[in-house]
């Protein structure tokens, strides 16, 4: 009897991994479907596409905790449209992008964001807009570099109270137990929410079988939990202090209906920075960078005094 609880309990066990070995590979045959280039970088690929023009003021894209380059091709047509030329990539773990193992803290998405500016020769005068945990990591990226940034958008923002839910913060709080429950209950979850979209108003087209395609990619589900560890259990005062002390040209955008990031953020990021140029989007929830393209190119383009060409 022992025996068989004790292979039970095995089997149990390695559920999490029997899973991950049922999903793609990142690889030169899923990549070869990508739209854009591929950059070698320091601690991995990186996916990156750019959009518009050859020349024109550079604007560069940071998405969220699940939330591909895709998320940014309404937006960027918008942009596009503004006079920007646009270039968006994929977080590690997301997308085409390789999938580190590692915690994933704000210090590694900015040495992807450099090492990606690097590659691509963008020295300053850069336009960089981070939604959601990508606002928390650009946030980050521009407290420490904010000489090359012509200004800094945010798009309902992380690191100022993010609302996880009650599975994911037992299961950030606790390695291992914590490892096991998330890898079995959050893609169901994920799903849901995904499915829960599906007849909204969208810029782009098909997004929810996008997001539920993440699901099929090794390192997703395990790159998220590392996030959610690394990035947004930490609060990004020290840096939205720095960059008011730098006098950087900041829009924060948020959404009225947001249930992830709530809209008493837009409160601490003020107090944090009261030179912040904050607009709320009525009607909007946490998808607003696709659900509300148009109302959010119309805020940058309003809380923008600067010429954009």
């Amino acid at each position: 009897m022992s025996y068989w609880l004790t292979a039970a309990g095995g089997l149990v066990a390695a559920l999490p991994a029997l899973r991950e070995l049922r999903r793609r590979p990142r690889n030169a045959r899923l990549r070869a479907q990508a739209p854009g280039s591929f950059a070698d970088l320091s601690q991995g690929v990186t996916h990156y596409d750019w959009l518009g023009p050859e020349r024109g003021p550079v604007a560069v894209c940071v998405h969220g905790l699940t939330t591909p380059s895709f998320v940014w091709l309404g937006l960027a047509r918008r942009l596009v449209a503004m006079g920007y030329r646009v270039l968006v990539y994929d977080l590690y773990g997301r997308g085409y992008s390789a999938a580190p193992r590692g915690l994933q803290t704000p210090g590694v998405f900015s040495r992807q964001l450099t090492d990606l500016l690097d590659h691509e020769g963008l020295t300053d005068d850069i336009t960089l807009i981070g939604y959601s945990m990508g606002g928390a990591i650009s946030a980050h990226w521009a407290s420490e570099n904010g000489h090359r940034l012509r200004r800094l958008i945010l798009l309902a923002p992380a690191g100022m109270g993010h609302e996880l839910g009650a599975m994911a913060r037992w299961a950030v709080e606790w390695p291992v137990l914590g490892d096991w429950l998330f890898h079995m209950a959050y893609p169901t979850l994920f799903r849901k929410a995904a499915e829960a979209e599906r007849n909204a108003a969208s810029s782009v087209e098909d997004i929810s079988d996008l997001q539920i395609g993440e699901l099929d990619r090794r390192g997703f589900v395990r790159s998220v939990l590392s996030s959610l560890r690394g990035t947004l259990r930490r609060s990004a005062e020290a840096a939205h202090r720095e960059i008011h002390a730098t006098h950087l040209p900041v829009t924060a955008i948020w959404a009225r209906d947001d249930k992830t990031i709530p809209l008493r953020a837009m409160g601490q990021l003020t107090q944090w920075n009261r030179d912040v140029r904050q607009v709320v989007i009525e009607e909007a929830g946490h998808g607003l960078t696709y659900t509300h393209a148009d109302a959010v190119a119309q805020a940058i383009a309003e809380t923008w005094d600067g010429p954009v060409i």
